[in-house]
């Protein structure tokens, strides 16, 4: 049996919620990853990411669900870990599928809508950083690998931490639109970052679910494990 811990960062203010929403998550990750057992703990959650590794072999392989590969998958995890010698695979921000899972989840909610992506205004609401440019640049490199994909009418990217904001790229988008949250997990920037900034510019469209929560996220990590114990075997 081979093992895999999925990490995220959680909710330092409220860590069990977050919690158990990543363990949620976890269960269908692994419905799609057959002879894998999946793990998974927060790194917010006092001693869970420590108390996870006990249980784990040294071939076991984590899997950070972030959405770039900046300080916590490159120092943060490494650091936490010590000299246990599990392999960290990339994050989810930088999976090349990426984009093809979106395009194909957005085309999915479009038909239920009765929109074309012609007509389709898509706001991508992103992270950012103050101190990075990295997480920015993951996201308007998915953007620009997105808008190759779906001709839409419009693909404006905002942020919570940098210019421009979500506020301003969603400000006059109509009534035909979306906006798709860039962030692994449910947090709080999610649950009241991004609904603030759309009121306050007055956004009309629709909400999506955060992009690591799509319908066909969780079982596109499960075959991601899967090939990866195939490859090393």
């Amino acid at each position: 049996m081979q093992h895999a811990l999925i990490v995220s960062h959680g909710q330092p203010s409220d860590p069990v919620p977050a919690e158990a929403a990543l363990s949620r998550f976890a269960q269908r990750v692994q419905a799609a990853a057959s002879g894998i057992t999946v793990h998974s703990a927060t790194l917010a959650a006092p001693g869970r990411f420590e108390a996870a590794l006990v249980d784990l072999p040294d071939d076991a392989v984590i899997y950070p669900l972030f959405m770039a590969k900046g300080w916590f998958v490159t120092s943060a995890l490494p650091k936490r870990l010590g000299d246990r010698p599990l392999a960290i695979l990339d994050p989810l921000g930088v999976d090349t599928a990426l984009p093809d899972l979106a395009a194909g989840a957005l085309v999915v909610e479009m038909d239920r809508l009765g929109w074309a992506p012609e007509q389709t205004q898509l706001v991508l609401a992103a992270h950012g950083s103050g101190r990075s440019r990295n997480p920015s640049q993951v996201a308007r490199d998915f953007a620009a690998d997105l808008e190759q994909r779906l001709p839409l009418a419009g693909l404006h990217v905002g942020f919570v931490e940098e210019t421009p904001s979500i506020t301003d790229a969603a400000s006059g988008t109509g009534e035909i639109a979306l906006c798709l949250p860039f962030f692994a997990c449910q947090g709080g920037h999610a649950q009241e970052d991004v609904p603030e900034a759309l009121e306050a510019a007055g956004f009309q469209g629709r909400t999506l679910p955060v992009l690591g929560e799509l319908p066909p996220i969780p079982a596109h990590i499960g075959q991601h494990l899967l090939e990866h114990f195939e490859s090393v075997t």
